[in-house]
């Protein structure tokens, strides 16, 4: 919808969003009107460089031509049915997953919260079906981030933060071991326990790659102790580290992965992958979707998913990833950059405040996200060039520059 065939001003939109609706959100203050490639649009026309990506969602890029055209074509046949009947962008899609990233199984949902719940289900029903019902907790990763409902939330190794403060307790079952300490996951490990979950790239938790060791490690630990391991992928999956799911890059298979973002390229949906083994603890009535696995849904991913394989988008996000890495390394005031593939987290120093560098860099037509106060994560469709990254990062520098400026000159003010 463009705002000329709805009657209103900029101003009433977003006074109507103000009005009547539960703002959780910090808002960019534009109106996304429309968008393609590396770029999104205002109602004026005016072009911002995305460098956020919706979050890491829009892989294939924005408003994917192959993406659409789907989504046109099973509109006009069936929208949603529910998961009695077979449909057919359903069966495909779980083909071209299943044997794209090496999975036996997969149960389709519609986010990646949705996912990690259904994995952390399926991980303690194969616990107690297995070992009895003392055999149900999850070892997670402080710093992690696994989603906002409450498995999930409690999950996410964060205790006292806005994300789990003031909800009453936690779902139990949860234990938290340091992220990259293989000692301390083992050490954590009892006769509760029946698998490890985590990310192989920390994203909400600041952008921190799992070492080799470590996660090979934790491969081992699992297999030894019989224990699953888990991988939420919602972020890192589908290219976005310069392979399919992050795993791959590391040379291990997990036991479940869950998906999400640029799995459906824009249209929500998300996935559980799992072994054989493991899946069979789900049996019907055990869990379900409404609207999970819809034929719209399974389609616009389908799209997705093969333009990401077909025109090598991981490789390119792997070689862009390494080129921005390098690029990122030369603005000032850097403490450290880091990242895997186009997952990247640029650190700043003490002196400079990550959210006023994107909102500057915004005002110049720049999207990023801030995580923090010191962070800009980087997360741009894996269509991203050279000229896209020379552009993203000579903003920042021109944005850190006037950042830094207006606070020297508010200092000086005041000592005068």
């Amino acid at each position: 919808m463009r705002l000329a065939d709805t009657g209103l001003t900029q101003q009433e939109i977003k006074r109507k969003v103000k009005t009547y609706m539960i703002e959780t959100y910090e808002r960019y203050d534009f109106i996304a009107e429309r968008a393609e490639g590396m770029y999104l649009y205002d109602p004026e026309g005016n072009a911002y460089l995305d460098f956020y990506g919706g979050i890491a969602v829009n892989n294939a890029g924005n408003v994917n031509p192959k993406v659409v055209a789907a989504v046109r074509d099973q509109v006009g046949d069936i929208m949603h049915t529910f998961n009695y009947p077979y449909t057919i962008p359903q069966a495909l899609l779980a083909e071209k997953v299943c044997e794209s990233i090496a999975m036996d199984k997969i149960f389709f949902q519609n986010s990646g919260t949705e996912a990690n719940e259904a994995a952390i289900k399926l991980a303690r029903k194969y616990g107690t079906d297995h070992y009895g019902d003392r055999k149900y907790s999850i070892i997670s990763a402080t710093n992690s981030f696994h989603g906002r409902t409450f498995g999930s939330m409690a999950a996410t190794g964060q205790p006292g933060t806005a994300n789990q403060k003031g909800y009453g307790e936690m779902t139990p079952g949860f234990v938290y071991a340091t992220f990259n300490d293989l000692e301390d996951f083992t050490a954590k490990v009892d006769d509760t326990t029946i698998a490890i979950m985590l990310e192989a790239v920390q994203g909400e938790g600041g952008v921190h790659p799992a070492t080799q060791e470590f996660l090979t490690g934790i491969r081992k630990l699992c297999d030894d102790r019989g224990l699953l391991l888990i991988l939420d992928e919602v972020q890192t999956g589908w290219g976005r580290t310069g392979a399919l799911m992050a795993y791959q890059r590391y040379g291990i298979i997990p036991d479940i992965v869950t998906m999400a973002k640029g799995l459906g390229g824009g249209v929500p949906i998300g996935a559980m992958c799992a072994s054989n083994d493991v899946a069979a603890a789900f049996a019907p009535g055990t869990h379900g979707s409404t609207f999970g696995g819809s034929p719209l849904c399974t389609a616009a991913a389908l799209a997705e998913i093969t333009e990401i394989i077909d025109r090598k988008l991981p490789e390119n996000a792997k070689v862009m990833g390494e080129y921005c890495l390098k690029a990122a390394a030369t603005l000032p005031h850097i403490k450290e950059v880091r990242g895997m593939g186009l997952l990247i987290g640029i650190e700043f120093d003490a002196s400079v405040d990550a959210v006023q560098i994107k909102h500057e860099a915004l005002r110049r037509g720049l999207l990023t996200t801030a995580i923090g106060n010191s962070i800009i994560r980087v997360v741009p469709p894996l269509v991203v060039t050279v000229f896209h990254i020379d552009q993203a990062i000579a903003i920042l520098r021109d944005s850190l520059i006037a950042v830094m400026d207006a606070d020297d000159d508010d200092t000086d003010a005041v000592t005068v």
